[in-house]
């Protein structure tokens, strides 16, 4: 593939040169860096869920769209189709038990070849399985049956003995758990019951493993959602340790939440774990990150990079995830525009002088401070990101490389159009 990348992009490459140098003349008047932002993107990655490969879906149906990836195998191979065009997509996230590594080195083999490692590893406790004794219905981690507690904790420690027989180095607990009804269950009992469900996964983990806490306000359950916002889910890491965070994604909040403020604290106080990538109108609606409200996505770049370089409290490096599903889309089409959507909201906050933006809000100026961050907002930066993905030997333009090479049409053959993925 890397040849074909390389005929496309012969083929682009004198604009994008153009266009790089019309920027780059204009940013080095207001003293940006272009090529440290480029070496910056260069070396940014994004892990790819595995169960982002398939045909999503609704309640209502699943529509295929032929060729999608029936293995674990075939589900590397795709990351390794993004990884090739985007040069960003450099580690996979596995949810067990839909993607069990029945042979641990063969694919850690597999994934190397293709550039990439393993991300956190996530558990199922959302789902009743054919073969599991207890069910889920009324909870898991937070269930009033401590054998059924017990059975959810001894899934999340499988998930981490799986994670790391491929190298990776974190979990990602999400629950479903709560109610539909008043009265339903006992909010303080169940907050118990899942904080010592934590413990016992805490416990269980390698010491060079953290755990990240995700939370969700509701859905499936509409009344009462155990960790519901991301006090509850900070409230049990700080139970947890100093290796247990929050994973803020961005589809599980209220309309209208101040996310970015949420990254902000979370930052100070160190415990900021990871990010799932997605975009939303309603509500946790898994679409292409950016399509919808791509300054907010800027205005949260824009603490997390002022986070990461006033690093006070240690937070640890993230984990970036995208974290969406695809109903009318080709799903890998769908991924890199989610990638070149991070990617390009990434430079844009890069572009901003915080040492300025510091002494506008000091100064109270408040338009000034707004209108420092929207100039960064509306700036191009597209030439920026096809340096660094031109840099990292992929695509200049992923998604045109991906029709003219028409990957689709590959896969279906090689799989066949009635081919489904797991995990959905």
């Amino acid at each position: 593939m890397k040849a074909q990348i390389n005929d496309v992009n012969a083929r682009h490459l004198q604009t994008h040169q153009d266009d790089l140098n019309y920027l780059a003349n204009k940013l080095s008047k207001r003293n940006v860096d272009v090529e440290s932002i480029v070496d910056t993107l260069s070396a940014f990655q994004v892990a790819i869920p595995s169960w982002a490969l398939g045909a999503g879906g609704t309640r209502f149906g699943r529509f295929a769209f032929g060729g999608a990836p029936a293995t674990l195998e075939q589900k590397i191979g795709d990351v390794g189709i993004l990884h090739a065009l985007t040069g960003s997509a450099g580690a996979i996230s596995l949810h067990i038990p839909w993607d069990v590594p029945e042979d641990p080195s063969a694919i850690k083999e597999l994934a190397a070849s293709k550039g990439l490692i393993f991300d956190a590893v996530n558990s199922n406790t959302f789902q009743d399985q054919s073969d599991q004794e207890h069910s889920y219905r009324y909870g898991s981690l937070c269930h009033e049956d401590k054998a059924v507690r017990q059975q959810a904790v001894d899934h999340n420690i499988e998930v981490i003995k799986h994670g790391v027989s491929l190298g990776s180095k974190s979990i990602t607990v999400w629950l479903s758990d709560g109610s539909n009804f008043p009265g339903q269950l006992n909010f303080r009992r169940a907050l118990q019951n899942t904080q010592e469900s934590l413990h016992a996964i805490y416990a269980a983990m390698p010491s060079d493993w953290k755990i990240f806490i995700e939370y969700k306000p509701y859905e499936p359950n509409f009344y009462s959602t155990v960790i519901q916002d991301w006090g509850t889910s900070f409230l049990l890491a700080n139970e947890c340790g100093d290796r247990a965070f929050t994973l803020v994604d961005l589809g599980h909040h209220l309309p209208n939440t101040n996310i970015e403020q949420i990254v902000s604290t979370l930052m100070s106080k160190g415990k900021l774990g990871g990010f799932h990538f997605n975009d939303s109108k309603y509500g946790d609606d898994d679409l292409t990150v950016g399509c919808i409200k791509p300054y907010q996505l800027f205005l949260i770049f824009n603490e997390l990079v002022f986070g990461m370089a006033n690093n006070e409290a240690g937070n640890p490096d993230l984990a970036w995830m995208i974290d969406a599903s695809h109903n009318i889309k080709d799903p890998l089409e769908d991924l890199i525009q989610s990638l070149e959507a991070i990617m390009i909201a990434y430079a844009k906050a890069l572009l901003v002088d915080q040492d300025a933006l510091k002494a506008l809000q000091l100064g109270h100026d408040t338009a000034g401070a707004q209108q420092l961050l929207q100039d960064a907002f509306r700036t191009d930066v597209r030439p920026l990101v096809e340096a660094a993905m031109l840099k990292s030997g992929a695509a200049i333009r992923p998604l045109d490389t991906y029709r003219q090479l028409d990957i689709r049409a590959s896969l279906i053959e090689e799989r066949g159009v009635d081919s489904m993925a797991t995990g959905l």
